[in-house]
């Protein structure tokens, strides 16, 4: 048994770019910072921050790469989730390059559109969006204080 599969939630470090493959397939990119807590060098308590690429396509009837490209921007929080794909290839200086993406199946956007700071709002899913499950209680950003572990 195999399994791929990353789920992240974390903010927009750039405006996404939205491109057309020769056969004329949407794709839209972006990078995603997220946050860790960790303890430093010196014992007091540090936060780290990680950066992904993320790659977005169209699956089947759901324009997920183009409702991303128009309506996210930097600073957007969002929620994802999809696989990771580590693709390689020359660089016009003829040295080999390799990255490692996110290949988006799922994203959210995890507050109302045109706003890019933190709330504490009920989020508001993506129209391609799956459902989810959503309590009467609004959404909070979580203080790692607040997690047991």
């Amino acid at each position: 048994m195999n399994l791929n599969k990353a789920m992240l939630i974390g903010r927009l470090t750039r405006d996404p770019e939205m491109r057309y493959t020769p056969s004329g397939a949407p794709v839209t990119t972006f990078s995603l910072a997220t946050n860790r807590y960790g303890q430093g060098p010196d014992g007091e308590k540090k936060e780290y921050t990680d950066y992904h690429n993320i790659v977005v396509w169209n699956i089947g009837k759901r324009n997920l790469a183009e409702i991303c490209g128009q309506y996210l921007h930097k600073g957007s929080l969002v929620y994802l989730e999809g696989r990771l794909q580590t693709r390689s290839w020359e660089g016009q200086d003829g040295q080999k390059r390799k990255t490692t993406e996110i290949n988006a199946t799922e994203v959210q956007f995890l507050e109302p559109r045109g706003q890019s700071q933190p709330s504490a709002v009920e989020p508001v899913e993506a129209a391609v969006a799956a459902p989810a499950a959503h309590s009467d209680e609004p959404s909070r950003d979580v203080d790692p204080e607040d997690i047991p572990f």
